[in-house]
């Protein structure tokens, strides 16, 4: 059940506020009896509660009195609470990202070789979106037919926000695209290219037919291909991604008289 202490109240200031809330004013003396708050404790519960503008107090009368503010504003006090504190928690963490960022860096494999693969529809658009996220200097990104095993919209946004990020802190990208997949690709994803990609320093696309394979470059040392499903196309794909410098050269030397040769792109 929903409890006022899921919203940062004591357990002695939940039952203090809510026996306020039956008692109407009363004294810390009274109010005591009512909560089973004892009485050693009872007035700094209310002096908390007042800090929490949860309860008005009448300073003239004596013995001191106290009501409790209706609970339409009280919960929303509470809540609007909780949530600058909650704000100023993911600032910290932000801040503590921001500092392991400039601390940690991942070092290259030993034999400077490394490979691995997830599965799934899911996974595989996880792991793509992990490695464009990690890219530092420049990208390359081919898609020969529509990827199978997932909505293109989702899929599609996603990458898009990706790559912004990428550009956004100086990579360079290129993307080479077949024209089965330029039809495939919705209507949204077409207009966040035309209204927030196409005119960014360090970014083209091209399109040209005869490209089979899917798959990005990254950094020259990277490579992820996708792996449509042998038995079937439409059911999710794997990805797999190969970190071998001489692997992602050949790859990239295969790349680039297709794109020399590739249209650039034009939406609409």
């Amino acid at each position: 059940m929903a409890s006022l202490r899921d919203l940062g109240l004591s357990e002695y200031e939940a039952r203090a506020y809510r026996a306020l809330l039956r008692t109407g004013p009363t004294t810390a003396k009274d109010l005591s009896r009512a909560s089973e708050v004892p009485m050693g404790r009872v007035y700094d519960v209310l002096n908390s509660l007042e800090q929490h503008n949860l309860v008005r107090s009448q300073a003239a009368s004596r013995p001191k009195k106290y009501a409790a503010v209706e609970p339409d504003a009280a919960l929303d006090r509470l809540l609007d609470e909780k949530k600058r504190e909650l704000e100023t928690q993911a600032e910290q963490y932000e801040e503590v990202v921001d500092d392991l960022s400039t601390e940690l860096d991942a070092g290259e494999p030993v034999d400077g070789q490394f490979w691995t693969a997830a599965v799934g529809a899911e996974d595989a658009t996880d792991l793509l979106l992990e490695r464009i996220a990690a890219a530092e200097r420049r990208m390359v990104v081919v898609a020969g037919a529509p990827a199978t095993g997932f909505d293109l919209g989702t899929i599609g946004e996603r990458v898009t926000e990706e790559l912004e990020a990428a550009l956004d802190r100086g990579v360079e990208i290129r993307v080479l695209l077949s024209p089965e997949t330029v039809d495939a690709l919705p209507r949204s994803v077409g207009r966040r290219y035309t209204a927030d990609l196409s005119d960014m320093d360090g970014f083209e696309v091209r399109t040209t037919a005869g490209v089979d394979g899917t798959f990005s470059v990254f950094d020259g040392i990277e490579v992820c291909i996708e792996v449509p499903h042998p038995l079937s196309g439409d059911e999710p794909f794997a990805m797999i991604d190969v970190k071998d410098a001489e692997f992602a050269a050949s790859v990239k030397d295969q790349f680039e008289p297709q794109w020399g040769e590739a249209e650039p792109l034009t939406f609409g």
